[in-house]
């Protein structure tokens, strides 16, 4: 991405799009008052998120008892009553489906290819739905203190051990095959990335035609097999971000206030939510509503309008296309391929 000399005056930015993850599908429901429970509770919560200010609602679902629900039929019926109740959020659900352990003693892991490529049939279709790159280790708790987990249910040695072995299998053919599922259904992909090798995992994809959309991304700094919270990690990721993507920094527990108030200085977007962060300062709890509030305030300090609805619809061009490898590179603002027999560097090209 390019930074000018007046990137970092707000007139110049953005609207910041506050993306919010309110359900925790890791934690149980003893672990925090804030998670919703029942299908009331779900909903309610993602009202009570988007009147703080998100706009995207990163969707998982429970079943009644309060267990991860791996059900698509329960997203359908979450989604249908989402629509209605806050119409103007993007929704966005989370490619994993549920990686909740099934029992006490399994282990955490995400759901096989089949049963995930499926959510590009969900009714109604999401807006997005997030998609990993490469198979890699995701172990959750790499970077957890005894003080982030301190009162829930991943301090205790056998729940933790389920995460710390859980990894994502998204290898080539499922990541094509979901890909071409989600753009047939007209259903965005929201690429969540640890690292820039996966980032380039994703304009190969581009310049061979697999995808052909805008490219809205998470910088996902979750350590365990991703990027850690280290400033140098997220400038390096940043840079090397195509100037025409989106580009939303996510992390975990007390690191998410100090990368996501970088992120709104520099004109980027911003993901919080009990999923990633329990806290606000060592000790004291926060809900995904106060971080959402939190989020604004920082915004307003720095003078940095929040996006409405419609406004992060727009910049995350919901709904749009593109016709061929070498239109989707110009939307991007990426060079384009080389041609056959090409020297030099090709240039960029106007979209």
């Amino acid at each position: 991405m390019q930074f000018f000399d007046d990137s970092l005056l707000p007139e110049n930015q953005q609207p910041l799009v506050i993306q919010v993850a309110p359900f925790g599908p890791e934690f149980l429901p003893r672990d925090s008052d804030d998670i919703p429970v029942t299908l009331d509770e779900q909903i309610q919560k993602a009202v009570d998120c988007y009147n703080a200010g998100a706009t995207v609602l990163h969707v998982h679902c429970r079943e009644d008892d309060g267990t991860g629900s791996k059900r698509l039929s329960r997203f359908n019926e979450t989604l249908a009553r989402l629509r209605e109740a806050v119409p103007d959020m993007v929704l966005q659900v989370g490619g994993s489906i549920s990686f909740a352990p099934e029992t006490e003693g399994e282990a955490a892991q995400w759901l096989e290819d089949d049963t995930r490529q499926a959510l590009a049939g969900l009714t109604p279709a999401p807006d997005q739905v997030t998609i990993a790159i490469n198979t890699n280790q995701m172990n959750v708790c790499e970077l957890l203190t005894a003080d982030d987990v301190a009162g829930t249910s991943l301090g205790e040695p056998a729940y933790a051990g389920a995460y710390r072995e859980m990894w994502i299998p998204s290898g080539p053919a499922f990541v094509e095959e979901h890909l071409r599922r989600l753009q047939a259904k007209g259903i965005q992909p929201h690429f969540m990335l640890g690292d820039v090798g996966q980032l380039e995992t994703v304009e190969r994809l581009i310049r061979r035609g697999v995808y052909t959309g805008p490219l809205v991304l998470n910088w996902v700094a979750i350590g365990g097999g991703a990027d850690g919270p280290n400033p140098y990690n997220m400038m390096e990721f940043i840079r090397r971000t195509p100037d025409g993507a989106v580009l939303t920094v996510e992390a975990l527990m007390r690191n998410v206030a100090p990368l996501t108030t970088m992120a709104i200085a520099m004109g980027l977007h911003v993901r919080v939510g009990i999923e990633d962060n329990l806290w606000r300062r060592k000790g004291e709890r926060m809900t995904s509503v106060q971080q959402v509030e939190q989020m604004v305030r920082i915004a307003r300090e720095l003078n940095r309008e929040v996006a409405t609805g419609q406004e992060a619809r727009q910049i995350y061009r919901i709904g749009e296309t593109y016709g061929s490898v070498d239109e989707t590179l110009a939307k991007l603002g990426m060079p384009p391929n080389r041609n056959a027999g090409q020297r030099g560097n090709p240039l960029r090209r106007a979209a």
